[in-house]
């Protein structure tokens, strides 16, 4: 028993241990504040306050004593010890002159203290000190690392642009071009999820700085895609001086027998997808109705075979790379352009504020961008009733025209001959799932998705295209905590474009991304009789490639939804024999269907492009619903960042119309061609 009275009595308490430790400079940096916030949490202010008190007084050589002083001054203070918290924040400041909130907490001490003079001028003696911390020089330092994000990307080293783009956001998460970049590196790296917060970084300001492209890759929400858009056409092109820059009033040219001048502009009328989908259309334009012009935007380039072709296609071809958007649009007003095509929207190298001018009367929006241009000065809109179903025309500021399908293609492509499997790098027996999309497109919840395919059907492997190596192992990796065995996942490298579509038809079936799925690449598919699963959404950019699939003549390839797809994937590969009587079908149907029938594709546009022309000369020409887009902005955001993949159109647009609700009883809203057609009050 005396024993045991023995060994109590000569205890420890855990507070007289930490301050022993401190004496001995034996309490890290990190425990000390450790100790420190739990004994402030629990109430004891006062022997926290003389643990810092004792470690400074012991280790007065750290090189980071200064933050301890700055504890202990907050520590003091809440103990109503001023005076030792004016001691401790000036002790700080002679330490680390620049210290920004030993310099603000003194202030406030001061303030607190009556001293308000005194406070004002601490806080000064901070503004002169950092005076040369300019909006330039932040300016200068956010450029700069923007620079170097944009190099490294170039060179392929994404993780170290990823680097410096975020230390760009950290210092101004306002500003939204190195968040924008930041979160397109995260995509193409398969780095989920892809946004990242920090103590200075918000998951809206990431939102906030997403382009339009990039959200279609993260959200399948059109009337926030819509939105954004709109938002983004406000922020980067803004309103430009028109004051010398007449609109050109439109000629009276139907019933005429002149032809309608029509201009395409674009910076990808070269060896890209959507040169390729075009070259075959400009061909076929009958020169008899109307006039094409070409308006190249795009970087020079030298021995380039669609290009030349595109060329010798048209009426006119003008390099406007190095004009300045108003040189451009005055060349455009020159030509007496009728109806002026975008062919890029929101893509790389894009020249939207070239239509901000309005050089032509009329102006599309067509076959480069998969959405709305949410301006005020993009009038019409070209797709088909598969990705804009008349229901879905609220999600568009453009009057919407269709042709049969979306997805014009050349038939002249050429196609080399096809490879073995084994020289694709390809198991000869396996069923080989394909998904050759870029990987910005692979989500967390599409890749979980074929994980659990890959699951249930034992020996299939999952072909991809490669990107750099890291970002490839990364997907083994997520593959391998799944249960897959990273080896069933397979890297096709990049290939010309004859090789590259002669070993897409090794593969089996392609499995669609989603939210943005498959444009060209379908198209490419399905051209060598390749089988594509996909899953529509509701945005452009995921109903696109059921538009594909169905004008190829195969719409029971389009799922009802995630789970659909899923056990559709798995009962392909079990039952191979529905999936060669789909084959079948497209090899049968290959001249035949819509997808090929090109001639009536250009015949139909020039059809619409006649009825726009003839709606301006009878003064019909629609203008684009602007309204309440900041709402549905601040709406949508909300509704984003809940993280909902996938929902049918009911649930999503009772969720949008609750919201509306909400906003209206604060500030009433004015009906739109949207969900608000008549005011709220009628709809409650």
């Amino acid at each position: 028993m005396t024993v045991n009275i023995a060994s109590v009595s000569t205890q420890v308490s855990p507070f007289v241990a930490a301050l022993e430790r401190a004496r001995n400079q034996q309490l890290p940096l990190g425990e000390l504040f450790q100790i420190a916030e739990v004994l402030s949490g629990a109430g004891k202010q006062p022997q926290a306050t003389e643990l810092y008190k004792t470690w400074i007084a012991f280790n007065d050589t750290n090189p980071l004593l200064h933050l301890v002083y700055f504890n202990y001054a907050v520590s003091a203070n809440q103990t109503g010890d001023a005076a030792g918290a004016i001691h401790a924040l000036r002790a700080c400041l002679k330490l680390d002159p620049l210290f920004g909130p030993a310099h603000i907490n003194l202030g406030r001490v001061l303030e607190d203290c009556g001293l308000n003079h005194r406070a004002v001028e601490q806080w000064r003696s901070f503004a002169k000190a950092t005076a040369e911390i300019s909006p330039d020089r932040i300016g200068y330092r956010l450029m700069t690392l923007q620079h170097i994000g944009r190099v490294l990307e170039g060179a392929g080293l994404l993780e170290e642009a990823e680097a410096a783009l975020w230390q760009a956001i950290e210092l101004q998460p306002g500003k939204t071009e190195a968040g924008q970049h930041w979160t397109s590196l995260r995509q193409r790296q398969c780095k989920w999820p892809t946004l990242v917060t920090s103590e200075h970084v918000s998951a809206r300001q990431l939102l906030d700085a997403m382009s339009p492209l990039i959200l279609g890759c993260y959200a399948d929400d059109p009337l926030f895609q819509l939105a954004k858009a709109y938002r983004y056409n406000k922020s980067l092109i803004g309103r430009p001086d028109l004051s010398g820059f007449p609109r050109p009033t439109p000629k009276q040219k139907s019933g005429t027998g002149e032809r309608l001048r029509v201009g395409y502009v674009s910076s990808d009328l070269r060896d890209h997808a959507v040169g390729f989908a075009l070259r075959e259309v400009l061909e076929l334009h009958d020169k008899r109705s109307v006039e094409v012009f070409a308006y190249y935007c795009g970087e020079p380039r030298a021995n380039d075979a669609t290009q030349m072709r595109i060329k010798n296609a048209v009426d006119c071809w003008r390099d406007i790379y190095a004009l300045s958007d108003i040189e451009a649009a005055k060349q455009i007003r020159a030509d007496e352009i009728d109806v002026l095509v975008d062919v890029n929207g929101y893509t790389k190298l894009a020249r939207t504020k070239i239509f901000a001018y309005r050089p032509a009367p009329v102006i599309v929006n067509f076959c480069g961008y998969p959405g709305s241009m949410g301006s005020p000065f993009h009038q019409y809109i070209i797709a088909d009733e598969h990705i804009i179903p008349p229901a879905n025309e609220i999600y568009y500021s453009e009057k919407v025209l269709r042709i049969a399908c979306d997805q014009p293609i050349d038939r002249k492509r050429q196609i080399a001959a096809r490879p073995t499997r084994a020289e694709a790098g390809l198991p000869e027996d396996a069923f080989v799932y394909a998904c050759l999309n870029g990987m910005q497109k692979i989500t967390a919840n599409c890749f979980k998705r074929w994980m659990t395919i890959l699951s249930a059907t034992p020996g299939s492997v999952l072909w991809l295209l490669a990107e750099a190596e890291d970002v490839n192992e990364r997907l083994r990796q997520l593959a391998a905590q799944r249960g897959v065995d990273p080896e069933r996942l397979i890297f096709a490298p990049k290939a010309a474009n004859p090789n590259h579509l002669a070993r897409i038809a090794l593969a089996d079936l392609f499995l669609d991304t989603f939210p943005y799925g498959a444009h060209s690449t379908a198209a490419d598919a399905i051209t060598v009789g390749l089988p594509v699963l996909t899953l529509p959404g509701k945005s452009f950019a995921s109903r696109f490639c059921g538009s594909i699939v169905s004008a190829a003549g195969v719409p029971e390839l389009i799922c009802s939804g995630p789970d659909d797809y899923e056990s559709r994937a798995i009962a392909f590969a079990h039952d191979r024999e529905s999936l060669a009587t789909i084959r079948d079908s497209l090899q049968r149907q290959r001249e035949t269907s819509t997808l090929r029938d090109i001639p009536a594709l250009a015949r139909r546009l020039e059809y619409l492009f006649w009825q726009m022309q003839g709606e301006i000369e009878r003064g019909e020409t629609p203008v684009p619903d602007l309204r309440n887009l900041d709402v549905y902005y601040e709406i949508g955001a909300e509704i984003v960042l809940e993280n909902v993949e996938f929902e049918d159109e009911l649930a999503y647009r009772k969720r949008y119309l609750e919201k509306l609700a909400q906003w209206n009883d604060y500030a009433p809203l004015a009906r739109d061609s949207r969900l608000l057609k008549e005011p709220m009050s009628l709809q409650n």
